[in-house]
This record gives C-alpha cells, structure tokens and sequence, in this order.
C-alpha cells in the first residue's frame, strides 16, 4: 500500500500510526474495503505410495493399477486418472478465496476454491488444448441471504454435490484414501440452492442444477437420442439435503450429526441416474472417540423393451461404511474403517466373460495413524487392505481392481498436508 510524504513523516515522529492511516485508505479506498473481509486459505497435498503383495512380483502388475479410493481412481467413472502406486505424489495445491456471510440480514458473500495438480484432472473436464488440464475451479459462487424467518441464504454458480460422507480435499476426510461410497457419487453442480436453518437442530437445502454430470456449466446430455435431436433445456437435476444436529440436552451426544441426501438427474446416460445418500457423525460417552456410518445408493432404470436390441439394462451400486475416529492425545488421532460395495459389473471394475457372478463386490479395511509434528502440518500413515469378495480373478487382458490374477490389494502410504 503507498502512503503520501505528509503521512509517513507524520508516522516517522509519532504524531500518526501507520495502522490508522491503513484504516483511513481503506474508508476512502472501496475496492480495499471489499477486499478486508476475505481470507485466504489453501493446502499442499503430497503422498508415497508403496504397494505390496502377489502382483509385485508378475508380469504387468503395475500396467494400469490405480489406488483404490485415491481421487480419479475409477477409470469406470472418471475421464482421466492418476496412478498413484510405488511412487512419490503431488497430489494437489488448493487455494480458496472466501468471504463467508456475516450477521446482516441482507448479507452476501463469495467462495472460489481453485486446485491444481493431477487430482484435478477428470473432476471438471474443462481443458486446454492439448486435451487436458491440471488446473480447475471446483468451486466458484455467490451466496446471498434474504431476511425471511430465520433467512434463507441462496448460492449461485458451481458447488460440490450435496451427498456423500468424504471430500475431495483429503485434510478434511479421516484417511487420505476415500471410501468405495466416494467413487460412485457425483462431484460438482452449476446451478442454484436455497437453505434454510430451521432452529438449531435442523437445516433444510434444496437446488436445481444443470446436469449430474461433471464440468462447469455442464449441460445434459442423454445418449442414443435420434441424429440432430438434443435434450430438452428444461431437463434438469434437481438435489436435497436435511442435516439433524443433536442439542446440547443430549448430553454426550451434543454436536453429532446426520445428514441424508438426494440428487436427481442425467449424467450423460441413456436414462437418469438417482444418487440417495444417509450418514452422519456420532459422539460417543468416551472422550475423544467418535462413530461414523455413511450408505450410498445409485442407480439408473432399464431402457426399452428387453426384447428390443436398442434395450438398455438398469444398474445399481451401494456402499456400506463405518468410521471410528479416535482424538487420543493433542498429537495423535487413530482412525478406522470398513468399507462394503456391491454393483453392477463395470462399477468399479471390469471383468472378463464367463463368471457365475458378474457383478462388482468388494471389501476395504483401512487404519490411519495421524500424528502432528509440525505446526499446520497432517502426517498421517494409513495401511489399506481391499478384497474382491466374490473370486474372480482377472486375466492380462482384461484387469480387474487389483491388477493382473489377484484379488487382494495392500498398500501403505505417507500422507504429508501442509495447511495455511
């Protein structure tokens, strides 16, 4: 900020702060004025991944193999992704603008969550053209409060979906790899939301969004529709979700929390694809420990006639998963889960022809021991074991979860975040 030669001097003797005359530049100054009230936050996300066990040692077991629950580790579901196995990793590099509402009753505010590096890639298929970005707003909108009861507060532009237990941002999730739930919800809406709190134990959202699909301003897209027709502008994704706070009345059970969620819409299929979420946070009599459950749902209804061959079968997919989070001492959190999928073949993985059961199953067992070192710093180590439950192996050419003949992964991995 420049002063003029009469302030300073004035400084210099002490006739004048230099904080006040900040103070007075940003009355006469509009555009400082805007900007006090705005934070800047951010992350660096980093991993080592080792992987270990029988696909270590065969021929192609590291061809394609991706990190089961690492972000855009999905290749059914994701448009790019990142193999993460036995090496060093830059995850991401966040930066959030944010100035949040504050008590006015016609109070308004702005978030902008900017994020770059290879998670990016395939979370907003937005790029550049060479056909691929590491860099993408994730979230970009306005939030606008309208005195009516307790106030409505309306966001306007591009948000995270209003399901599902874990975040994209690792920091904020119990372990740095994410649940099997993770990989089947949707990820980012353009649209617009309304919320309302209720009083102190519930709170109400609802909102319309261009499409399910991912991508800023997105539009809907449904396939096998006849040459030269394109969707109707009045298709759209429609969400909601109810968040119950226990009071403080219920004594150990003050602050938990459950959350159900629901998102309507077309991803870009031949038929809508219906996402129902239900999870919650539950504070239990021992101090420090708390219990998480979260279960996830999607799916898509048939196409056609059966007998037609334009027919379209339906899928489904669902998640079971339980948290235990463990505050042990200042430093040291211990955290746990289990983790249970069930889908249509193609949810996760693919298979080769000829199984008695073609459909996707798996289990997941995670521990993560996180202790604090340094001042802002998350340095977490996590053991994750998963499991295809039902005992097809696949073959070279055609892998399933885990790689070439196996159907058991483990991998261990150093999660260092530096928070500011």
């Amino acid at each position: 900020m420049k002063f003029n030669k009469w302030t300073l001097g004035l400084a210099a003797i002490g006739v004048v702060s230099l904080a006040s005359a900040v103070q007075a530049e940003e009355r006469d100054n509009p555009v400082m004025t805007a900007l006090s009230s705005t934070s800047i936050s951010g992350y660096v996300d980093t991993a080592a991944v080792w992987r270990f066990g029988n696909n270590t040692s065969k021929a192609g077991a590291g061809t394609g193999w991706l990190v089961p629950g690492a972000v855009n580790a999905n290749p059914a579901t994701a448009a790019a992704y990142q193999n993460k196995a036995d090496i060093f990793n830059l995850n991401a590099v966040g930066l959030t603008l944010e100035k949040p509402l504050d008590e006015a009753e016609w109070s308004a505010g702005y978030r902008v969550d900017m994020v770059y590096g290879p998670d990016i890639v395939g979370w907003n298929p937005s790029v550049n053209s060479f056909g691929v970005s590491d860099f993408g707003l994730k979230q970009a909108y306005i939030v606008l409060r309208a005195p009516v009861g307790n106030g409505l507060d309306f966001k306007l532009g591009t948000f995270d979906t209003v399901v599902g237990f874990e975040s994209f941002e690792a920091y904020k999730n119990p372990h740095w790899t994410r649940s099997y739930g993770w990989e089947i919800q949707p990820t980012q809406h353009t649209g617009a939301t309304v919320s309302y709190r209720f009083n102190e134990m519930v709170a109400l959202s609802a909102g319309v969004a261009n499409t399910a699909a991912t991508g800023i301003n997105a539009r809907p897209a449904r396939a096998g529709l006849p040459p030269g027709q394109i969707v109707s502008e009045t298709e759209k994704t429609y969400l909601a979700s109810l968040t119950l706070t226990a009071p403080e009345s219920l004594g150990f059970l003050a602050g938990s929390t459950l959350n159900a969620g629901v998102v309507n819409g077309l991803a870009g299929g031949v038929s809508d694809t219906t996402w129902v979420y239900v999870g919650g946070v539950m504070n239990t009599p021992l101090e420090g420990l708390k219990l998480g459950a979260a279960y996830d749902y999607r799916m898509t209804s048939h196409k056609g006639d059966i007998t037609s061959p334009a027919y379209v079968p339906g899928t489904h997919a669902y998640t079971i998963a339980g948290y235990l989070m463990y505050q042990a001492t200042e430093k040291l959190n211990l955290a746990a889960r289990v983790d249970y999928a069930k889908g249509t073949a193609g949810t996760w993985y693919f298979i080769g022809g000829g199984e008695s059961d073609p459909k996707n199953q798996l289990l997941g067992i995670t521990g993560t021991v996180d202790y604090k070192l340094w001042e802002n710093v998350i340095t977490r180590l996590e053991f994750r074991w998963d499991h295809e439950l039902t005992g097809q192996k696949s073959s070279a050419s055609t892998p399933g979860p885990f790689g070439f003949d196996d159907n058991n992964n483990y991998l261990l991995a150093l999660n260092v975040i530096y928070r500011f």
